[in-house]
């Protein structure tokens, strides 16, 4: 898979970012079954519930690799079984993607993370908010996001640095 479909896409931010915190307090978007059948639902995808438990476990293993705690090898269960199919159409070729049942959006989700890997490496990373358990896809031409909004974590990262500079004495050398 070398260019990657913005559904896909979607579906790997919006799965890499159901682990917020919100107030302090991580929330789990997809904590429960019913949750995660909707959450599924909504993004196309059949909202059974062995589908929703393969995704939590390809939603921790994409976290994890995305963060630079993980190996590629530990998604490769979720590909495993995936296929494309070339189809001869009045326009030329077209290809089906054949996803393994059971597991068809954490297979999307892992080759959604693969394409991004490919064609855009390093834009695909975690908020730099120490604080934000969110990520981001930066889309920017100098590459430079460096926050998954930048009117909340952005808006507080660049207040706190304010309000820690404002705090040091005259004459005294900042860091960076």
């Amino acid at each position: 898979m070398s260019k990657i479909d913005e559904a896909d896409e979607t579906l790997l931010l919006d799965l890499l970012n159901t682990t917020p915190v919100v107030d302090g307090v991580q929330r789990d978007d997809l904590g429960d079954v019913e949750a995660g059948r909707d959450w599924l639902a909504a993004h196309g995808q059949p909202p059974i519930e062995g589908e929703w438990r393969a995704l939590l476990d390809a939603r921790q293993a994409l976290q994890r690799l995305v963060r630079g705690d993980g190996s590629a090898s530990s998604v490769a269960r979720f590909v495993d079984g995936v296929s494309r199919r070339p189809s001869v159409v009045d326009e030329g070729i077209t290809w089906t993607l054949d996803l393994p049942r059971g597991r068809s959006a954490a297979a999307r989700a892992v080759l959604a993370w693969d394409a991004l890997r490919a064609s855009g490496p390093g834009r695909l990373r975690p908020c730099a908010n120490p604080e934000c358990r969110r990520f981001l896809v930066d889309h920017s031409k100098s590459n430079s996001a460096r926050w998954c909004s930048m009117a909340i974590c952005g808006n507080r990262m660049k207040a706190r640095r304010h309000y820690e500079r404002s705090r040091q004495p005259r004459g005294a050398i900042r860091e960076p």
